[in-house]
Parts: C-alpha cells; sequence; structure tokens
C-alpha cells in the first residue's frame, strides 16, 4: 500500500473543495467534512448570521468547543481512573503484606 497522499473532493456549504489526505484518512476526512457541513447549514438556517466566512467561523468554534469539553470530561475520566486504581494496588498491597507473615510461619514449620 503507498503511502502517498489521495485526493478527495469535499463539499461545504455549496461549495466544492480537494484535499490531498493520506489513504487511511479518506472516510475520517469525508466526515468530518460532512459534519462541518451540516454545522454550517443549521447556523445558515437561523438566518442570525450572514456571510460564509462568518458561519465558517462560527462552526469552528461550535465544534472546537464541543472538543473542549471531550477532552476535559475524559481528563476527568482518566484522573478518577488513575485514583481508583491506585487506591486498589494500595489495598492489594495491604493484602499480601498481612498474609507474607503467615506464609513466613508456614514454609518455617516444613
Amino acid at each position: 500500500m503507498s503511502d502517498e497522499p489521495v485526493a478527495v473532493n469535499i463539499h461545504v456549504l455549496d461549495k466544492e473543495y480537494r484535499i490531498a489526505c493520506g489513504p487511511g484518512e479518506r472516510q475520517g476526512l469525508v466526515e468530518s467534512a460532512r459534519m462541518l457541513d451540516e454545522r454550517m447549514r443549521e447556523i445558515r438556517q437561523s438566518g442570525r448570521v450572514i456571510g460564509s466566512e462568518r458561519i465558517a467561523v462560527l462552526a469552528a468554534l461550535n465544534i472546537a468547543h464541543e472538543l473542549v469539553q471531550l477532552r476535559s470530561t475524559k481528563a476527568g475520566t482518566d484522573d478518577e481512573q488513575a485514583w481508583r486504581l491506585g487506591r486498589l494496588q494500595e489495598r492489594i498491597g495491604e493484602v499480601l503484606a498481612q498474609e507474607q507473615p503467615a506464609l513466613d510461619d508456614s514454609a518455617q514449620r516444613v
């Protein structure tokens, strides 16, 4: 399989763009363009924003805001999981420390 970029035609708000991407990135690019097109159409249909450039900026800001929220939620989840794993490791260590003297006693009896 070639690592050469491939050209993909996408449509955003009634305009066609030719974008180069890696061979394995085509589907993601097409889905991203579709999402951007939907957001821009929603903003345009609201009637509150006029001009393709302003619509694009607002759509980009909305998408970026969602990404920031997702990242902060994920970071909170990762922190909580790390804390739980730490607590679990502590508890396992405590149990092993309690069982170690019993193992030492049984080894001496043999």
